[in-house]
């Protein structure tokens, strides 16, 4: 039975997007910007791309998640949304009014954590609380020399950079570390709206999953088989239950071909499936089963017309879910 063991869940309440997002024992459903079809171009034309966040939140999708993209690396082959996250909240901001927005993931060791703690909150203030900030050690190697910063130290950064981030919700925060000592009165203001920002912490982040359970607000994971991914929710659920703390969420994305004939069945695509609508909502109850909290899709290999597509996941499938 893949069903979760846990029952009764409980998430402690932190703002808007974040409580909207994660309800236990439900699975609410997001979609990854840009939401556009851009195959094996890694570069997105980012055409409608406003129109078509006001129309997923217009038909009731959960979230909307941008991605921490700094060089389109070659190698790598994807440039994200190519906006800047932080500018882009901020647009994303005034131009939505329910939606939560979602970061999937800030590379901490890239940053200094007050930019991004400032930055964070000012989009969380700027949205009424919609913010959900995932976090991220990096995975593109390329990167680091660009920024004259080193690869191999980026866990113990990014502990440090989480702790800095968590301290700047606190009036006049007084710390050491690494990054630095705001102390002697100082304070980063503003404040997030409820005082605290919503940190997911993405992966293993190259920490020990025990730290992830303890001082994560959720986890962000990965697309797997879902008797594999099963067994991956219960060793999660199972450590933080460990740590003493109330349940956290758990989070993954999936890239979808939506195609015409609702019962199509799945096929393997990139990290996903190219399936009918009737056939993705079972896969998603089954997720929802096992104790995935939220999914968020990805249309870059969805071959169908995009709006199309939004539409008839929001007719076919969104009325199953939180």
């Amino acid at each position: 039975m893949l069903k979760s063991s846990v029952e009764n869940l409980q998430f402690e309440p932190i703002n808007r997007g974040y409580n909207s997002v994660f309800q236990p024992n439900r699975l609410s459903i997001g979609l990854v910007v840009p939401i556009e079809n851009h195959g094996q171009n890694p570069v997105p034309t980012l055409a409608h791309h406003l129109e078509r966040i006001q129309l997923a939140e217009q038909l009731g999708f959960a979230a909307v998640w941008l991605r921490d993209v700094p060089f389109n690396v070659p190698s790598f082959g994807d440039a994200g949304q190519t906006f800047d996250p932080f500018v882009y909240l901020g647009f994303l901001a005034g131009q939505t009014q329910r939606i939560a927005l979602g970061v999937s993931s800030i590379i901490l060791p890239l940053r200094h954590p007050a930019h991004v703690a400032k930055a964070a909150a000012s989009a969380d203030v700027l949205s009424g609380g919609r913010l959900i900030l995932g976090v991220a050690s990096g995975d593109r190697p390329e990167e680091y020399p660009a920024l004259n910063l080193s690869f191999g130290d980026r866990s113990t950064r990014f502990r440090e950079s989480f702790d800095y981030i968590r301290r700047m919700g606190e009036n006049t925060p007084s710390f050491n570390n690494a990054y630095g000592s705001p102390n002697g009165g100082m304070n980063l203001l503003p404040k997030p709206v409820s005082g605290q920002l919503p940190l997911l912490i993405t992966g293993g982040s190259q920490q020990d999953p025990a730290w992830v359970a303890q001082n994560g607000d959720g986890w962000m994971t990965y697309p797997r088989n879902t008797v594999v991914q099963a067994q991956v929710v219960r060793d999660w659920q199972a450590r933080v239950e460990a740590t003493g703390n109330p349940a956290k969420p758990v989070m993954q994305p999936l890239y979808v071909d939506l195609v015409e004939d609702p019962q199509a069945p799945p096929r393997p695509i990139h990290l996903g499936l190219r399936l009918g609508s009737r056939q993705l909502r079972s896969h998603l109850k089954s997720l929802e089963e096992i104790g995935i909290n939220h999914v968020a899709l990805n249309l870059r290999f969805n071959q169908a017309d995009i709006e199309t597509t939004l539409k008839r996941l929001a007719d076919d499938v969104l009325p199953d879910f939180a």
